[in-house]
């Protein structure tokens, strides 16, 4: 980390099986956050020496530069992040890129450019209807006259400066940048990376696992030491992952009464909540090491946004030997808990460090964040108790 002195989480001895995270979690015990915190030791995969909590940095540091951008990945490490997530989709030709979705409207200047404006279209993905332009429909040289922009400007005007500066970058120029930064470092970049809209993408003949695999072995991240996490919000995705590679995987989790879209395809009833259940997280440990919930499913939210009683989510994960990297803490108002917001201005820091301490007291085993600076602070608050 770059702004100022800080005590870095201590590195502490991996809590792979799941017999040991039984032990671990028997700590834990009510819900409450005071009880939950008696467990800080953590439950990784084998081979894996993290801090903890781990700060992972949301597609970068996207508080402070566009999302995923060289710019962005470069920033959240230069202040110390210990993961830096990357979401994939692909181009026409078949190259994986990092945009968050591959609807490209909002983060890239294409609406600029004429010689692209009849690809503007409309697509429904995973049941939503967008239109706009689509990694898809372009090839990578196409994709490479592109330039990428801030996706929330009303809110984070500043980052707007940056707007045009970086290219959208495939995921082996990332793999290539994480090589050049270890060496230069003494230690592995560790990347967080995400599969999106796989089955949609699968019935295109764009099938994200196949190429995903291929670059991880290319690059020797296919083991199950290496410093790479897969992660993807549809099941399958995970499974096929599962059987192609041996690096560690995380099934991520939106609002409780939603279903994953995989699921939806293939008439599966079951819900987040059904998956949350002990039963559901025995099912996901069968081919998983980890889960990425909503925040809201550690704590929910009362009808007026502020933090209620956490669930035994932390818990019962912890029971089946899962990591839990929940998401997004980010520092504006807009996206903090009523209790943690200052003054009426939507897009102006709240108590964000009030906010995280509340998270990491339930023993989550790491966060995604905005703004890595933030979370590495709060983490070494934490952990210097």
């Amino acid at each position: 980390m770059t702004q100022g002195a800080r005590r870095t989480p201590g590195r502490r001895s991996v809590l792979g099986a799941a017999g040991a995270a039984v032990l671990g979690s028997a700590a834990l015990g009510a819900a409450g956050p005071t009880a939950q915190a008696a467990d800080r030791r953590g439950h990784r995969p084998p081979g894996h020496d993290l801090p903890v909590p781990t700060v992972i940095a949301h597609r970068g540091a996207s508080g402070y530069r566009p999302e995923h951008t060289l710019g962005s990945y470069q920033l959240a490490l230069d202040m110390g992040a210990h993961v830096i997530e990357q979401d994939l989709v692909p181009t026409k030709d078949g190259h994986l890129v990092c945009r968050h979705e591959n609807d490209i409207t909002g983060t890239t200047d294409v609406a600029g450019h004429p010689e692209f404006a009849s690809r503007r279209t409309t697509k429904t993905v995973d049941g939503t209807e967008y239109t706009g332009w689509f990694t898809e429909d372009f090839t990578l040289a196409e994709l490479k006259t592109l330039r990428a922009k801030e996706r929330i400007p009303g809110t984070r005007q500043e980052n707007t400066l940056y707007d045009g500066r970086w290219q959208i970058p495939t995921f082996e120029e990332v793999l290539r940048w994480a090589e050049r930064e270890g060496r230069r470092r003494g230690r592995p970049v560790w990347l967080h990376v995400e599969t999106k809209h796989p089955l949609y993408f699968r019935g295109l003949g764009l099938g994200l696992e196949e190429p995903l695999a291929k670059l991880l072995r290319r690059y020797g991240r296919h083991r199950a030491d290496s410093p790479v996490f897969l992660q993807s919000f549809e099941p399958s995705s995970i499974q096929r992952l599962a059987r192609l590679v041996a690096s560690p995987k995380v099934v991520l989790l939106w609002q409780a009464d939603s279903r994953p879209w995989d699921f939806v395809e293939a008439g599966d009833p079951r819900t987040v909540a059904d998956l949350v259940t002990p039963a559901g997280l025995k099912w996901i440990a069968s081919y998983a090491q980890g889960i990425g919930p909503t925040l809201d499913l550690v704590i929910p939210k009362d009808k007026d946004g502020r933090l209620t009683t956490p669930t035994t989510l932390v818990r019962d994960a912890h029971a089946q030997g899962l990591i839990l990297h929940p998401y997004t803490l980010r520092n504006e108002n807009s996206f903090l808990p009523a209790e943690f917001r200052r003054g009426t201005d939507p897009a102006a820091y709240g108590d964000a460090f009030g906010a995280l301490k509340a998270y990491f007291a339930t023993g989550i085993d790491g966060i995604f964040t905005d703004n890595p600076d933030t979370g590495l602070l709060a983490a070494a608050d934490f952990t210097a108790r």
